[in-house]
């Protein structure tokens, strides 16, 4: 048995006695299924942070992040400690993202423009969602989300906000909402 395996199977074993309790005779746990166990966990969890990651990387328009030199290879199925130290840098590269992604550039002119056309959640065509994006506008700035999400009315406010500033770095400024941005004083 490779010696990475050993460090985690002490903690491993204890908390599956704890689960299964010691009267549970009908399933028999063995140090080699608690730790295939808990690799499968920590893939599963490297799988959803790097996921949650690209998800933002996408939303705001950022190259995506390649999968490192330890990913693509090493043979991690057997290794807890590497895939743990892999888990954690997904884990900290998706909520830095998530962060970056909820506080997008310009959030107060994007809230008073929102504030003048409607709900977030505002359903009725040919306009969608808080910022009123035409399906045209939301197959140019905003590819994914519709692919992924549906219509802007299904996408959370960080995501229209961003939509938006995709387009006004494209060069449209804020003109795609020239009453509510001249009402907000944005041109």
């Amino acid at each position: 048995m490779n010696r990475h395996r050993l460090r985690g199977l002490p903690l491993a074993l204890v908390s599956s006695l704890v689960l299964f309790g010691s009267g549970s005779a009908s399933a028999a746990v063995t140090p080699e299924t608690t730790a295939e166990a808990e690799i499968q966990g920590l893939i599963e969890e490297i799988r959803k942070h790097r996921a949650a990651s690209r998800h933002w990387q996408r939303v705001m328009g950022k190259s995506r992040t390649r999968t490192s030199f330890l990913e693509r290879n090493t043979d991690l199925t057997g290794d807890v400690t590497r895939l743990t130290t892999l888990r954690d840098r997904w884990k900290r590269k998706a909520a830095r993202l998530r962060a970056l992604g909820w506080h997008p550039p310009n959030r107060a002119a994007w809230r008073c423009i929102q504030r003048r056309e409607g709900p977030w959640d505002d359903p009725r065509a040919p306009y969608w969602g808080g910022l009123q994006m035409s399906m045209q506008f939301q197959r140019a700035f905003g590819r994914y989300l519709l692919r992924v999400k549906g219509t802007a009315n299904r996408w959370t406010p960080a995501e229209q906000m961003w939509t938006g500033e995709r387009a006004r770095r494209a060069g449209l400024g804020f003109h795609p909402w020239p009453n509510t941005a001249r009402a907000c004083g944005l041109l």
